[in-house]
């Protein structure tokens, strides 16, 4: 289905404040909604761990940590790029919707319409899904070589990964009823049980980080 016309763009997510976007999240509008907020939230993953890095000065390191957070900057762009996606995938649930259903004709065009536009709503949600398990990668690489100042903040990344991720599932399970393949609706019930296997990382990430802390 052809996003609505006006739908955002990754630009147009990355200039809007805070308290724009909390304030659209907070109106009786179709979208931004839980996909869009699993974006944002793994986007703050992105840029705590790209933080430390830059922070993180160790010249015997300085390859990987650059590399980490060249990959935690790209990755940002992502979460971006799938929260815009979201919101217009969402407009589009919402659109059909609101189709006619007076007629046995107009019922199965609207199911049909729904079932297609959800199978794209689902989308960009399994993708932030796939962005938070690299995140939790890039914090679990640099927790060892990390600015011990700052090592609280990786935890925090993976704390806000996990909740992408948490959120994104939510986002796509709510659309795999009404998707009518089988393929991708299976494939798409197969993509989200990593979640509970990054929870677990990230929680191993913070019980080591509090470890450290306490000393």
């Amino acid at each position: 289905m052809t996003p609505p016309t006006g739908a955002p763009s990754p630009d147009d997510v990355d200039r809007q404040s805070l308290g724009g976007f909390l304030g659209q999240l907070a109106a009786r509008l179709a979208a931004p909604g839980a996909g869009a907020t699993a974006g944002i939230e793994a986007a703050l993953a992105a840029s705590l761990v790209a933080m430390v890095g830059r922070f993180t000065t160790d010249e015997e390191h300085a390859g990987v940590v650059g590399e980490i957070v060249a990959e935690a900057d790209r990755q940002r762009d992502a979460c971006l790029a799938a929260a815009a996606d979201d919101e217009a995938a969402f407009s589009a649930v919402a659109a059909a919707m609101k189709l006619p259903r007076g007629s046995d004709e107009e019922k199965e065009a609207r199911r049909q319409a729904l079932g297609a536009a959800q199978l794209d709503a689902a989308r960009p949600p399994r993708t932030i899904i796939d962005i938070a398990v690299v995140l939790t990668s890039l914090a679990e690489r640099i927790l060892p070589l990390a600015n011990r100042n700052l090592i609280s903040d990786v935890a925090a990344a993976t704390a806000a990964a996990r909740a992408a991720a948490s959120t994104a599932r939510l986002a796509v399970e709510t659309n795999l009823a009404g998707i009518d393949d089988d393929g991708a609706r299976d494939e798409l019930t197969k993509a989200v049980t990593v979640v509970d296997e990054l929870a677990g990382r990230a929680d191993a990430v913070e019980a080591e980080v509090r470890r450290l802390i306490a000393g």
